[in-house]
């Protein structure tokens, strides 16, 4: 079965709903134009009755070390998810500075995307293959599109990986089977409305992953 990630939650109900459904990763998102944004002092609540065992995973985008400080001083989390241009030298520091495991979100759009894994196998806990966005886009994840998953196939990397990008209960199942991901990641794939969690479509997820 794989490992599932539920990002972007916004509520007290859905946090239950997805511990309960079985997620492993609960993502909090700090990203100011996001509809799933948190402030630290929300997140820290919904954080607070998460049970042993799930991971509570901080969304970031280039966030500067005031912004992260201000995050962790508050928020009880278990890692840090870096979804913006950060350098493999900064993730270095990230990591140094806050003693958390590190997650670096790199987008794939086409064979060469797939390259740049390599660059932060060295620096990263952990890698999440995501959906390169649109050039237009204003969020750089949770936008519900996929990339060619036959670009995965058969690859193996030094770190744990994880894959998102249009991930839905109805073709997570083939998106792992493709890919060989023995994690995945979700957001607007399980809402009825944006930053709004179905309880029905996490569990439905999580259910398609096993």
């Amino acid at each position: 079965m794989a490992r599932v990630k539920i990002c972007g939650l916004t509520s007290a109900e859905a946090v239950t709903e997805a511990v309960a459904a079985g997620a492993l990763y609960l993502g909090f998102n700090f990203f100011p134009k996001s509809p799933r944004y948190l402030t630290p002092e929300q997140a820290a609540t919904l954080a607070a009755d998460v049970p042993p065992g799930v991971a509570k995973v901080a969304l970031v985008v280039d966030a500067d070390d005031a912004t992260l400080d201000g995050i962790v001083d508050v928020v009880p989390l278990d890692m840090i998810q870096l979804h913006g241009s950060e350098t493999p030298e900064r993730v270095a520091e990230i990591r140094a500075r806050y003693g958390l495991p590190v997650m670096k979100v790199v987008g794939i759009a086409g064979p060469e995307d797939v390259a740049k894994l390599d660059d932060y196998m060295d620096v990263a806990d952990q890698i999440l293959v995501d959906a390169k966005a649109p050039k237009d886009a204003v969020l750089p994840g949770g936008n519900g599109i996929a990339f060619d998953w036959r670009l995965l196939a058969g690859r193996h990397w030094t770190k744990p990986w994880m894959l998102a990008g249009g991930l839905t209960p109805a073709n997570v199942a083939l998106a792992i089977k493709m890919t060989g991901a023995r994690q995945v990641d979700t957001a607007s794939g399980v809402e009825s409305a944006p930053g709004v969690k179905d309880p029905a479509l996490m569990r439905a997820f999580i259910e398609a992953a096993g």
